[in-house]
């Protein structure tokens, strides 16, 4: 009753701001209809150029090299990039893609995997009566619902709980969130709702319940982004647009326009990174779509251009799934240092973020120390004090950097511009910058139509709200279960299968392989606590998958889950590549050392590992850690730094004492306290028996 009387108290303040903003979102909300109407009719002429075997990465480059001159060429495979790809090869001009990494090896394949408006975002419109932050806002969740519908199998609503811990705070923050569903229109996914502190609890046991009011709850989208990102460029692909990772841009070709007597940028001068060749690809627009290194590409075309990327960290940190329910994850709307913290589970994992740190631009990022304690500071705040948010429990870690802009079209270059921007130089680089994850689409449509424009194309209307991205087509809710019945995959296989490839995952499940026991049938799993299996080694070639990082970081996503199961699935996924790709001992062992680089930097491994070492939350002095190290080496006599079944096996075994495997792997499972297969020094040291 109290939370009750508390809303319709702030229903009179709030009506007034509600019926505004209602107003003019049926305004746009109409235009919009209309020219979405126009799209869809629009996109059942578009055709695509390879239903089935999409062209390999060396016909692609065969493409790029042959092609006497493209109408776009694209340089940057991540979102954006890809969706400018897209947006332009169905609007039949002639496109080419170049990126000089793998597809989503930048912050596309780094965020927090949701597909939102941005709650905070229209917080900050309300209280500054900010129009152009409202639209924003409006445009991102028209964007939201579109992506939802047109990659179903990468997809998922997401309920996402506020809790309540002062009564003020109830009604202020559930009038915002309705005025987000109404700004939603037509495509809110589901309508927010309020809840008892005992129903919260209810939901959400691990949450602190000192002083807790109650909570709201709220539905954005969550997406698997790196595969979403592969999505949008093989989709590219499929409808004719020749694309390619690890080839980079040396630098710009220009001739000079006999109208204008300018310079004007007419292709790049590209290398294929594995090869080291070198070769032009002449196009009548390049487009800059490079993210944190859109400056680089910028001083490409006139060293006189200002720099207005503005880098900031955003760090992400990977915990067990036991610490968020399977369906519901938390926002924290207000941290110690005003930043905003998520707390969402994510393929059976929990993922908590982010930060908001300047930063310096680099292609291999890495997550501090300091970012992801404060995280788990953060984190400690919000749960249980039964719940012991432990360091150990870091998983992986990483970092992405936000391309934060400034507008060089503005009078003011020193202010960061909230939205993307689209900037045409004086010799027709079209530049786009900025933006969100979430509008990659719209970022895409606006570049193209500024390109359009700008370069006289012949091209008509954008043509992807409503488009189909690779896997959409044949997916089903249920269609797991075939795979189930017709190929023998476990259930928990199948199913992420069926969420990584959508249609095309009966294509993985062909190349299989046969297990040799009676349950599965085939499917070999990389490493046992996760459903990867080694068909999806040989298949992400096809993907164009061209190094062991590309495969645990953007085919799978171990990487991003577990730093130490991706390391030791690393010499199999090397093995199958080698096989594939016809490498050289010498390649494997390269590949193989930096894959462990990337894990050991870029995905926390390195910080994980000095915080396991560091024994200062166990007192113990010097001389007894010491013993105990002693006797953890007996069980690693490889120096690996963790213990297995397998060691503690081979030990048991020498003194005559035999457990089945079964009991064995329980009585592990109670020392491993992070639940990763691996007793690591810290954990033995916590371990009753080791005490």
């Amino acid at each position: 009753m109290a939370i009750r009387k508390a809303v319709k108290g702030t229903a009179a303040v709030a009506s007034g701001g509600l019926v505004a903003f209602y107003g003019l979102t049926q305004l746009t909300e109409y235009r919009k209809r209309q020219a979405r109407l126009s799209r869809v009719e629009a996109v059942e002429q578009v055709n695509m150029a390879f239903q089935d075997e999409l062209p390999s990465r060396q016909a692609q480059l065969t493409a790029l090299r042959a092609t006497q001159e493209f109408d776009v060429l694209v340089v940057g495979g991540g979102a954006t990039g890809s969706g400018c790809a897209l947006d332009a090869v169905t609007r039949d001009l002639k496109t080419a893609l170049v990126e000089r990494d793998d597809f989503s090896s930048g912050t596309s394949s780094r965020s927090t995997k949701l597909i939102h408006g941005g709650v905070r975002y229209l917080q900050k419109a309300i209280v500054k009566l900010d129009y152009e932050q409202y639209m924003m806002v409006k445009e991102a969740l028209h964007e939201r619902s579109n992506l939802l519908n047109i990659a179903p199998h990468l997809t998922a609503l997401l309920p996402i709980m506020l809790p309540i811990y002062k009564w003020w705070q109830l009604p202020y923050y559930w009038a915002g969130i309705k005025i987000y569903d109404l700004v939603a229109g037509a495509q809110c996914l589901k309508s927010s709702y309020i809840l008892t502190k005992t129903k919260a609890l209810e939901l959400f046991p691990m949450l602190k319940r000192d002083k807790l009011v109650g909570a709201i709850v709220y539905y954005d989208g969550q997406h698997n982004d790196a595969r979403m990102n592969l999505a949008i460029a093989l989709t590219a692909a499929r409808y004719g647009a020749a694309i390619a990772n690890y080839t980079e841009v040396v630098h710009l070709l220009k001739r000079v326009d006999p109208q204008m007597g300018k310079e004007r940028v007419c292709g790049a001068r590209c290398r294929d990174v594995i090869t080291g060749q070198e070769f032009d690809v002449r196009a009548k627009c390049v487009i800059n779509a490079t993210g944190p290194f859109t400056d680089a590409l910028r001083k490409m075309d006139d060293q006189k251009n200002p720099n207005i990327c503005q880098p900031s960290a955003g760090v992400h940190i990977v915990i067990p799934g036991y610490y968020s329910p399977d369906n519901m994850g938390l926002l924290d709307p207000a941290t110690s240092d005003g930043r905003v913290i998520f707390f969402l589970p994510w393929e059976k994992m929990t993922i908590a973020g982010t930060t908001d740190t300047p930063t310096e631009i680099t292609p291999h990022p890495i997550p501090m120390e300091e970012d992801i304690n404060f995280i788990l500071t953060e984190v400690r705040n919000y749960l249980s004090p039964d719940v012991e948010v432990r360091r150990g429990d870091v998983l992986a870690a990483w970092s992405g950097i936000r391309p934060l802009v400034t507008n060089p079209n503005s009078k003011d270059t020193q202010s960061i511009c909230r939205n993307h921007i689209v900037h045409i130089s004086d010799s027709g680089l079209v530049t786009i910058a900025g933006g969100k994850w979430t509008t990659y689409r719209s970022m895409a449509e606006d570049t193209l139509d500024a390109a359009v424009k700008a370069h006289n194309l012949s091209a008509g209307p954008s043509k992807t709200v409503g488009l189909m991205l690779e896997g959409a087509k044949d997916w089903t809710p249920t269609m797991y279960i075939r795979l189930v019945q017709d190929y023998g995959l476990e259930v928990e296989v199948a199913q992420h299968l069926a969420s990584s490839y959508g249609g095309r995952a009966y294509e993985v499940a062909k190349m299989a392989h046969v297990t040799g026991k009676r349950w599965p049938i085939v499917g070999k799993r990389l490493v046992s606590e996760f459903p990867y299996i080694e068909s999806e080694v040989q298949y992400a070639i096809k993907e164009y998958a061209c190094t062991a990082i590309d495969v645990i970081a953007r085919r799978t996503r171990l990487g991003f889950l577990n730093v130490q199961a991706a390391e030791e699935a690393l010499p199999r996924i090397v093995d199958i590549m080698g096989k594939q790709l016809t490498w050289s001992e010498q390649r494997k062992r390269e590949e193989l050392s930096a894959a462990k680089q990337f894990l050991y930097y870029e995905m926390g491994y390195k910080a994980r590992s000095e915080q396991l070492t560091d024994t200062s939350e166990i007192t113990l002095t010097p001389a007894e850690v010491g013993r105990y190290m002693k006797r953890f080496h007996k069980f690693d006599k490889e120096n690996k730094g963790f213990i297995t079944t397998v060691d503690v096996q081979r030990v048991l075994e020498s003194i005559n004492v035999y457990i089945d495997a079964d009991t064995l792997h329980e009585i592990l499972n109670e020392v491993d306290l992070n639940k990763n297969g691996q007793v690591e020094f810290n954990e033995f040291l916590q371990a009753p028996p080791a005490r």
